[in-house]
């Protein structure tokens, strides 16, 4: 290429003086003796070219391991960001449609009456007392004024949820017009995620419906309640018993005896029509035969080799976590037939309760070795590992998340539950805080910890009590009821909704049916 203002001559070097040139920086051998400059910033073509891809390849700016961890880390924060809320919307639906559903099952009921022929001379007497209660009067009012508190109940909430995503909108636009990092608007989105709306909380207690109770001599260690509360599963040794649960009253469906030793743990699937249970070793699958009417026996999973102290789900079902007295944690996932698909084996010692929490990324368990394991989930293999192993003074045998970043923990021994809370910077849990409850020393190893979301509360049990412990606004932990028993030999259950507190113990031997009343 000719310098276009001496024809004559091709281009030959290019100017790198700091100044800025008149000739364009392009230069032939006329311009070097006009332009003036330093024979050290004219560079001959060739090497101009060298000293541009030694620069870049010198600032290595294909490399840059901060932006790639960044990037990586955000979109990891959107990920969870968008589980959280078809978690959270899921949850919600449920909750309203049930609400919704009570309403107009309880209607119908009453209608049906009045279109059915009946007799009274036919009736029971638990059916005419019934009636009678329908003619004072008592009956209708008791209904209409609860029917009137679930309205202002689901009112209350559609005013919370506009308020929350109108002041969600609020912050995500005045944040991305202050220019706010990406990374810190995303983690205060998932923040306000994470809290539900709160209701307005009232004090609360839980009531026992004592002509309800059942008389049962064997040792029921645990339960299980069907999401819509119409079937209750319950132990009695190596026996299952199926209840139909029904305003409040239980009547025996079915027995199933299919274990060879006795049972300790029972879980109704929510997804499905399927209830798995565990003994001394393995654990049992049960399918709902709807022509039978009857639940009938699946699969026999030959897991453990000692008794099996706590079996979760996730969300979707698709794997099931156990622990044991064997010393392992073990993680089964569903293929034809469910299989082992990884043990954890950190634990020294018994393994007691696990917990997973909202994100289904991480799981904690806590053993007869003072030890609480963190184990999370990997990417991209989807592997279990153990992030985080927290030594504790007193080993216990409950412990549950409340939310992605806060799990309660119950010692064996003393009067505190403990506190766990994750450094936003480490990532790792540390101790934050202790709750005063009753002193006591703890010897039922069964009874999970159970967080209701819905009505955001905490039951735990200690020694001779079952504690009913408020999650409030401000983060802070408030004790609304202790329920004393004679015995620490206390095994129990709440409904998913929190609405029913099932129980059975050593000294009265039976199963014991309380309500939630707010105060």
């Amino acid at each position: 290429m000719n310098c276009t203002q001496h024809i004559k001559f091709p281009i030959t070097s290019i100017c790198i003086a700091p100044h800025q040139c008149q000739c364009k920086r392009k230069l032939c051998i006329d311009c070097q003796y006009q332009h003036g400059v330093d024979i050290i910033y004219t560079v001959p073509t060739h090497r101009f070219r060298d000293m541009v891809i030694k620069e870049i390849k010198e600032s290595k700016i294909d490399q840059n391991p901060e932006f790639t961890e960044q990037r990586k880390n955000f979109l990891k924060i959107l990920s969870q960001i968008e589980s959280m809320l078809k978690n959270t919307w899921q949850k919600l639906n449920e909750s309203i449609k049930k609400i919704y559903d009570t309403i107009e099952i309880q209607d119908k009921s009453f209608l049906k009456i009045m279109y059915d022929n009946f007799n009274p001379i036919d009736l029971s007497n638990t059916d005419l007392e019934k009636l009678v209660q329908i003619v004072q009067g008592k009956k209708l009012n008791e209904w209409k004024t609860q029917k009137n508190s679930y309205f202002q109940k689901l009112q209350n909430l559609k005013e919370c949820l506009e308020k929350a995503i109108q002041a969600s909108n609020d912050k995500l636009k005045k944040n991305m017009k202050e220019n706010v990092p990406l990374e810190i608007i995303a983690k205060q989105q998932q923040n306000l995620i994470e809290t539900p709306p709160q209701l307005n909380l009232k004090p609360f207690s839980y009531q026992i419906i004592q002509a309800n109770s059942i008389k049962q001599q064997e040792s029921c260690w645990a339960f299980a309640i069907i999401k819509d509360c119409s079937l209750i599963a319950t132990v009695c040794n190596k026996l299952i018993k199926i209840y139909e649960f029904k305003q409040g009253m239980l009547k025996l469906n079915q027995v199933l005896n299919q274990h060879q030793s006795d049972v300790y743990t029972l879980n109704f699937m929510k997804q499905s029509n399927q209830l798995i249970s565990g003994d001394q070793g393995s654990i049992l699958i049960w399918l709902y035969n709807n022509n039978k009417n009857s639940w009938i026996y699946s699969q026999t999973i030959k897991g453990h080799s000692n008794c099996i102290r706590c079996i979760i789900l996730n969300n979707h079902e698709d794997l099931f976590i156990s622990s044991s007295n064997d010393k392992t944690i073990k993680f089964w996932v569903k293929k034809n037939q469910w299989i082992c698909q990884q043990t954890i084996t950190d634990h020294s010692s018994d393994v007691y309760q696990l917990s997973l929490n909202d994100l289904q990324n991480q799981v904690i368990s806590c053993g007869e070795d003072k030890l609480i394991l963190v184990i999370e989930q990997s990417e991209p293999n989807k592997n279990w590992i153990v992030k985080q192993k927290i030594k504790v003074d007193c080993y216990g045998y409950r412990l549950c998340f409340i939310n992605n970043n806060l799990f309660t923990f119950q010692p064996k021994y003393g009067n505190l539950m403990y506190v766990y809370e994750m450094n936003s910077e480490s990532k790792q849990f540390t101790k934050s805080k202790d709750i005063t409850i009753n002193q006591g020393n703890e010897g039922c190893r069964l009874f999970p910890q159970q967080f209701i979301k819905q009505k955001q509360f905490l039951v735990n049990k200690h020694d001779k009590y079952v504690n009913l412990i408020r999650f409030t606004e401000n983060a802070e932990f408030k004790v609304e009821q202790s329920i004393e028993f004679s015995t620490n030999y206390i095994y129990g259950q709440l409904s998913d909704d929190g609405q029913y507190l099932i129980t059975w113990d050593q000294t009265q031997q039976e199963i014991q049916i309380r309500i939630f009343k707010e105060q």
